[in-house]
């Protein structure tokens, strides 16, 4: 009898344990742990929201936001297409446009010229670009800093045959970078975030082509309530200064 006895109190006793495990878990999952924040962005945002995704980490304990960077309007077309995404950050509103009319403006950006270090080229100013002894790498066209160089050099009234057209800005950095082109039109953050290892010149015809970009979480997104937090975090006086801190200007 007291074998039985004991037997059913092992029973109740490991009941009991496992019951108090499962509330254990319970906790965890609605604290969000254990969750992934997707954000698709745009290329040139690549260093500035990958600060911000290590606060927001630090502020939602077991929460791991997974980024996606490229061009913007190969970004909004695989949205477009199912995949899956929490939030999305473009670098122009034309390409927001096709996934949400609901987004918010939360930095600018403008171009300038980027050469290697030691500037082989001797480029000083955006005339040169025209120069058909320089290899000049630029954006396509359908792509932000492409349609952003476009407007710049109309401005200027200055014609660039392009030995290249890339599908992000971050491509045409390496170009130059690695000393593959002469010069390219990239973002002011982008020069800032790969000094000294590349050359910035600005030029006036810029302010014809500034970039607003905008950002939305998501309507279908996975993690929505994860998703408004971390648009929250971006909005914020502590997201303007990571990104003002990278050379993008407030909106």
């Amino acid at each position: 009898m007291l074998k039985s006895l004991s037997a059913v109190v092992a029973a109740l006793t490991l009941v009991t344990v496992a019951g108090c495990g499962d509330t254990g878990d319970d906790k965890k999952s609605s604290s969000g742990g254990g969750k992934t924040l997707t954000v698709f962005a745009a290329a040139s945002l690549t260093e500035s929201f990958n600060s911000l995704g290590k606060t927001f980490e630090a502020s939602h304990p077991g929460v791991k936001v997974r980024f996606n960077f490229g061009g913007s309007s190969t970004l909004a077309q695989q949205i477009n297409q199912g995949a899956p995404a929490d939030v999305f950050a473009a670098a122009s509103p034309a390409t927001m446009k096709p996934v949400s009319s609901s987004s918010q403006i939360f930095a600018k950006n403008r171009l300038v010229i980027a050469t290697p270090k030691d500037n082989p080229g001797k480029v000083g100013k955006l005339s040169d670009l025209s120069s058909s002894k320089l290899k000049v790498i630029l954006c396509a066209e359908q792509v932000p800093c492409g349609a952003a160089a476009k407007k710049a050099l109309a401005a200027a009234h200055v014609t660039v045959k392009p030995a290249s057209q890339e599908q992000d800005v971050k491509a045409v950095l390496t170009k130059v970078r690695l000393g593959e082109a002469d010069a390219g039109l990239v973002y002011r953050s982008d020069v800032k975030s790969a000094a000294p290892a590349v050359k910035g010149i600005e030029f006036p015809e810029s302010a014809q082509a500034i970039n607003d970009y905008p950002i939305v979480a998501l309507p279908k997104a996975p993690q929505s309530a994860l998703a408004k937090d971390f648009v929250t975090l971006v909005l914020s006086p502590q997201g303007k200064a990571a990104l003002t801190q990278v050379g993008f200007e407030s909106p």
